[in-house]
């Protein structure tokens, strides 16, 4: 069993997050007083499932920054950078490197490859590095080449539906109500039957609640975005804790519960 992570780093948006990269051209135009408002619930949540949360500045001029997970995996054994496929996220990877801890190795995806950790799924010891628009095969490459010697496995797999692998897929670890059963994962239809994922504990969320599948479990407590509720029930049921945060303003430029925290 996976130990829960104690620490968290999140970055609240400023004004150009209007202009954040989406897959919805017909949404609404972001609301960047009611995000950071909402930018503030999830940091309780995170503080309210026991972790300890930096908060860092907004970075002017990325309009995407406070998707800061997208950016850095940080590990007992090592820190990885990634490097965004667009260019307009590239520059959060230099915005992000003082904040990350320093008493460990480095590891940094270099281009043509392209890594989002919004791609990369965790199951104990395995990553599964999603094949999407924003991550190639060299940068699954690159980053099995600096997970491996660490103890670690990294297995391809590629993006069926959504923007990244983490819009359909998370796990959970274990539920609370069978400590010594399966892994629970939440997923959406098209990943819930992958083989890679036999044997596990699928939570199936239907497509009407589809943003519920990008969740975040902190040891025995889920953070889900709000408005979701037979996922959440559901998540009772397996013993969880459920947090339920509005995040209607970061869906808008396709971003969820995993997107906004590095956690470790």
């Amino acid at each position: 069993m996976l130990t829960p992570p104690h620490f968290a780093l999140v970055r609240p948006p400023d004004s150009s997050m209007v202009s954040a990269l989406s897959q919805q051209p017909q949404a609404p135009a972001i609301d960047v007083t009611r995000a950071l408002a909402q930018h503030r619930l999830y940091v309780d949540a995170l503080r309210a499932a026991g972790l300890e949360v930096t908060v860092l500045p907004p970075a002017s001029g990325l309009p995407d920054a406070c998707f800061v997970q997208e950016v850095a995996l940080v590990l007992p054994e090592g820190v990885v950078l990634a490097w965004p496929a667009e260019p307009a996220r590239q520059g959060e990877v230099a915005a992000i490197r003082a904040h990350l801890p320093a008493d460990r190795p480095w590891f940094e995806i270099s281009p043509p490859a392209t890594l989002e950790w919004g791609d990369v799924l965790r199951i104990d010891t395995t990553f599964y590095a999603g094949q999407s628009a924003r991550t190639n095969a060299a940068g699954a490459e690159q980053m099995r080449r600096a997970l491996v010697p660490w103890g670690y496995e990294v297995e391809p797999l590629p993006v069926p539906q959504g923007l990244h692998l983490l819009s359909g897929v998370n796990s959970l670890g274990r539920a609370p109500s069978a400590p010594d059963g399966a892994g629970v994962l939440v997923a959406r239809p098209a990943y819930a039957g992958l083989s890679q994922f036999a044997g596990l504990d699928a939570i199936v969320v239907p497509e009407h609640e589809a943003p519920a599948a990008n969740c975040l479990a902190i040891g025995d407590t889920v953070i889900v975005p709000a408005g979701f509720p037979q996922t959440a029930a559901v998540l009772w049921q397996r013993g969880f804790k459920v947090l339920s945060v509005p995040l209607g303003e970061f869906a808008k430029a396709d971003g969820g519960v995993t997107c906004l925290s590095i956690v470790w």
